[in-house]
């Protein structure tokens, strides 16, 4: 259920909406920031908001030029020179969150109380610009992948931010239920969108959670980035389909469902620790059929998730007496190619190997992209089932 809290509304005219309702119930609310920036309430099935929400009245200036991106001819990839970053909010104290809802000592990103609520990012790495409408992806994509000594594009695309709730503290595993299942509507309503917009190459929602991953505000919260390239990462993977000769999602599925590291299993979903696990704490959860991107989710697998994710960041809690560091990143198909062959996956990764240790990317990780992996799989599988036993659903 969603929780009001006792904030001031701030006066003034009303913002002019777009009202549509999206799946469960969800009703969402799009309207514009004083800078042009675009706002989008996302209201619970059983909100006891009002409908009115009021206009950002801020005297604001111009949004910044879209950033550059330059390639590394070393290899291959994209590099966003995106110096606008640098004015970005720092670690601000609780009344002064520039995530909370607006108030008179607090003129925050948000003019009105919410339940969730999505807006286009003040300090952008990829856009506000985004790739004339009638280029062609595919082409895009050819050029992009040639490698060239000083090639220079336009850092095209969007980048969200998507809070989960009104509060100034807090993570998603924080949430309720009903709101957990909201979020995830949001993000498979905000993937639909964001894979049409022209020059968008691949879809990425995450979570940073925790100083230690570099996390700058601690409200609960999350981003999207929508990128102008095939991220690296992908292209890894994409390389990896190319040459094993099968079907690797199914086939991973498979057999780490056989295996002792499975850590949470549903109808639709099944979490692991992964076989070849990277980072001291590393969950890798799939759903049992193919499907590209959230947005291709049923609503029972939206229900499932909701229930499983929540849980899984709740036992990645559970390990230790305080809250724990994590990534916990939402990989997907690209938006033109490979949607038959890349399925959508969750991977949460954490730098913490023990109550008070990180592990630090030191020079085989940083240097050569070679890892070595501290706490051996199974251990850590058999830790956050022990873990995952203690955690409470409500």
């Amino acid at each position: 259920m969603s929780v009001d809290i006792d904030i001031e509304q701030p006066q003034g005219p009303h913002a002019v909406q777009v009202v549509t309702t999206i799946g469960a119930g969800v009703t969402k609310r799009a309207t514009r920031m004083a800078d042009g920036r675009e706002l989008i309430y996302y209201d619970d099935p059983d909100t006891r908001l009002h409908a009115e929400r009021a206009a950002d009245t801020r005297e604001m200036p111009p949004r910044p030029l879209v950033a550059q991106m330059r390639q590394d001819p070393l290899t291959g990839e994209w590099i966003s020179i995106a110096a606008a970053r640098q004015v970005r909010v720092f670690l601000p104290p609780a009344e002064l969150d520039p995530l909370a809802p607006s108030s008179p000592t607090n003129p925050s990103e948000i003019p009105s109380n919410y339940d969730v609520v999505v807006f286009e990012n003040k300090s952008p790495s990829f856009g506000p610009d985004t790739a004339p409408k009638d280029s062609d992806p595919v082409a895009a994509l050819a050029d992009l992948t040639t490698v060239g000594q000083g090639k220079v594009l336009p850092s095209v695309g969007r980048c969200e931010v998507v809070c989960f709730a009104p509060q100034t503290q807090g993570s998603f595993a924080s949430q309720s239920l009903n709101r957990a299942r909201t979020i995830v509507e949001v993000w498979a309503d905000r993937v639909a969108e964001l894979s049409a917009v022209p020059g968008v190459q691949q879809v990425f929602p995450f979570e940073n959670r925790g100083e230690a991953i570099g996390v700058t505000l601690h409200h609960p919260h999350g981003q999207i980035y929508s990128y102008p390239f095939i991220t690296p990462k992908t292209s890894a993977l994409l390389n990896s389909i190319e040459k094993y000769p099968g079907d690797l999602f199914a086939d991973i599925l498979k057999r780490e469902q056989a295996s002792e590291r499975v850590v949470l299993a549903g109808e639709h979903f099944t979490a692991f620790v992964p076989f070849a696990a990277r980072w001291p704490i590393e969950i890798h959860m799939l759903p049992h059929r193919h499907v590209p991107d959230m947005a291709g989710l049923t609503g029972e697998e939206k229900d499932e998730l909701a229930f499983l994710y929540r849980k899984l960041l709740r036992g990645v809690d559970a390990l230790y007496e305080d809250p724990t560091p994590y990534i916990s990143a939402w990989h997907q198909a690209p938006v033109h190619v490979a949607r038959d062959k890349v399925r959508l996956m969750l991977q949460i990764t954490s730098p913490r190997r023990g109550k008070d240790r990180l592990k630090y990317l030191a020079g085989s990780e940083s240097a050569m992209g070679a890892f070595i992996g501290d706490v051996p799989p199974e251990t850590q599988a058999e830790n956050l089932r022990k873990a995952l036993a203690s955690v409470n659903d409500g």
